[in-house]
């Protein structure tokens, strides 16, 4: 005799066995993507850190460049070459990195944006499949 439990192969039970393993597939792919996001936001934010560092470093140089600059300008001619250049460079550089900073804080996605859409696309299915 066949155990009344089991049921046929395509009864109650393997049909809540197949819709808790498509269930379980779809939350494993959403949590695969969320992981994702999340590694490519601290991925993103060490850039900017880093970025926002440089800009600290070089406006800093770029600071006592320029006192040193101003302070001898008063003196000898010939000194004020070699500290001008550096110091603008540094200023220079100190600029173009917070330019940098700047555009990729202002170009940020929205968070979590994938996962949200793929949830939202799941949402629509499942409303779909019930009406």
């Amino acid at each position: 005799m066949r155990d009344s439990a089991s049921g046929p192969p395509g009864g109650l039970f393997g049909s809540l066995r197949s819709a808790g393993a498509t269930l379980l597939a779809i939350l494993h792919t959403r949590f695969e993507l969320l992981s994702m996001e999340l590694e490519e936001g601290w991925i993103r934010l060490a850039a900017i850190l880093a970025w926002f560092l440089v800009a600290v470093f070089c406006a800093g140089l770029g600071i006592v460049f320029a006192a040193l600059f101003f302070a001898l300008l008063l003196w000898d001619t010939n000194p004020l070459l070699a500290l001008a250049i550096p110091a603008f460079l540094f200023l220079l550089v100190a600029g173009l990195a917070c330019r940098v900073a700047i555009r990729k804080v202002r170009s940020k996605p929205r968070f979590f944006a994938a996962s949200l859409a793929e949830l939202e696309k799941d949402r629509q299915q499942f409303t779909s499949r019930h009406e």
